[in-house]
């Protein structure tokens, strides 16, 4: 199963958190980070100190779109609290979608915005779709 990762986070959410919150998500499916064949998030992250050490560690790009292309995927769980920061109500699940090529197809997502609060008190938000064959 090939899967598309969206990453969402607190700004400066460390890179340990990241991946703690990244293991998570794939234990819930099964699946490994050898599965993962595309990552993206938010414009806003682009300097995310976090998601390109983690990019970096495992030889990923992550494409980052605007908030505006992501705030037009419909959701399972959108955030007015996402919105109010971002412009978009979902990040790490329209991202994934988008990234899949599934973006008009929210049952893609295999893992729905998993969130782990790391020790520090920074939000990670994990979201995996699965990319079609």
């Amino acid at each position: 199963m090939k899967l598309a990762l969206g990453l969402g986070c607190d700004r400066g959410t460390p890179t340990a958190t990241v991946q703690q919150a990244l293991d998570e998500a794939l234990a819930q499916i099964g699946a490994s980070v050898a599965d993962i064949a595309a990552v993206a998030s938010i414009e806003l992250k682009a300097d995310e100190a976090g998601f390109a050490e983690l990019a970096r560690r495992h030889g990923w790009s992550i494409h980052f779109y605007p908030a505006a292309e992501l705030a037009r995927v419909a959701v399972p769980n959108p955030s007015e609290t996402v919105r109010k920061y971002t412009g978009t109500p979902s990040v790490s699940e329209a991202a994934a979608l988008l990234a899949a090529g599934q973006a008009s197809n929210p049952a893609a997502l295999v893992v729905e915005k998993h969130k782990l609060r790391g020790a520090d008190g920074k939000n990670a938000t994990i979201s995996l779709a699965r990319i079609p064959q």
